[in-house]
């Protein structure tokens, strides 16, 4: 339920309804606008439905929020979210920032020099994995915190922001530890213990969809970390599983201007896992940006036939530049910039 509060409401009327709300059980999120305040109260609905909100000092109307997804809804908030990374990049405004970099990180040198390579051709963000979800317990699984020590300091070498996925909520506090950005991979889109516990932070959390997952359900898992403090949300589509085998999976491009209906978080896209092939990158991104994406997250390696991990799906750092200077021309066709 949604709550407008007057332009003339004190800060006493404020505190006497949160006051009674609490002792209801209802949980509030409050919402500072130029011209208006609003709180969302998360709680029981049978309470929510027989409470009369409208009758305390300072509210001017009560909205019922019908989705599921309570805080992430345009419901709740209809203006878009912008989720601020640091003072120069930004999630869901005209900019659209690019994050780069190798599927996992394998050394030291071989971070800095994509680092390097990427800042060159436009990227603000990079990317790398410490800890590695493998569908086989044989395969390279990550360096961990020697590898979160070598992308922290790649990144700050060339002033790159940094993201890294976290699989364990008891790896979250190292993590924060040394990089920008948390990721939440498709595997864990609905590990709801490891999302309450990202959603206690104040970090940014890039929460990619599940390989099978409606946007409903890819929602309601976002819905975990508002729900619990944090509103530092991004989402990244990266593809779905249906029955075609051309492609490592399929890119769901709907579901770039199916969210932003439903929702004010920002949504960017993962052509590399979404298509799983080097060569259909440029494509899948150039359509992800024309769809109205607000980033793009692409793997580049130097060497991608001996990647430890998703080779096939790597772009060259030459090739990736060429990738850049086209996806410029089709960020200004949008009014947007890269």
């Amino acid at each position: 339920m949604i709550v407008v509060l007057k332009n003339d409401v004190t800060q006493e009327q404020i505190d006497h309804l949160l006051d009674k709300t609490a002792k209801l059980g209802l949980k509030p999120h409050i919402s500072k606008g130029v011209k208006r305040t609003v709180i969302g109260f998360i709680g029981p609905e049978d309470v929510l439905r027989v409470t009369p909100l409208e009758v305390f000092p300072g509210v001017e109307q009560v909205i019922p929020v019908l989705a599921p997804y309570k805080l992430v809804s345009r419901e709740f908030k209809n203006d878009s979210s912008v989720v601020q990374i640091n003072e120069k990049i930004s999630f869901g405004g005209k900019k659209i920032p690019i994050i780069a970099g190798p599927c996992s990180v394998e050394s030291k040198d071989g971070i800095r020099s994509i680092a390097q390579k990427v800042k060159e051709s436009g990227a603000t963000i990079l990317r790398g994995g410490a800890f590695k979800p493998r569908t086989s317990p044989y395969e390279f699984q990550g360096l961990g915190e020697e590898g979160l020590k070598y992308l922290s300091a790649a990144g700050k070498e060339f002033g790159l922001a940094t993201i890294t996925e976290v699989m364990d909520s008891r790896d979250i506090g190292l993590i924060c530890k040394y990089v920008d950005i948390l990721q939440i991979g498709a595997r864990n889109m609905q590990n709801f213990s490891l999302l309450k516990e990202v959603g206690k932070i104040e970090k940014p959390v890039v929460l990619k969809r599940g390989m099978s997952a409606t946007i409903k359900e890819w929602l309601m898992s976002a819905e975990y970390i508002l729900s619990n403090g944090n509103f530092n949300v991004i989402l990244c589509e990266r593809g779905i599983r249906t029955y075609e085998t051309a492609t490592r999976n399929t890119l769901d491009i709907n579901a770039v201007a199916v969210v932003k209906q439903l929702s004010h978080l920002p949504i960017m896209v993962d052509p590399s896992h979404a298509t799983g092939k080097w060569n259909l990158v440029e494509s899948a991104s150039k359509a992800s940006v024309a769809a109205g994406c607000d980033g793009l997250m692409l793997e580049v390696h130097d060497n991608p036939e001996n990647a430890f991990s998703d080779g096939p799906q790597s772009l060259l750092p030459e090739t990736f530049s060429a990738v850049m200077a086209m996806l410029k021309n089709i960020a200004a066709a949008v009014s947007r910039e890269i």
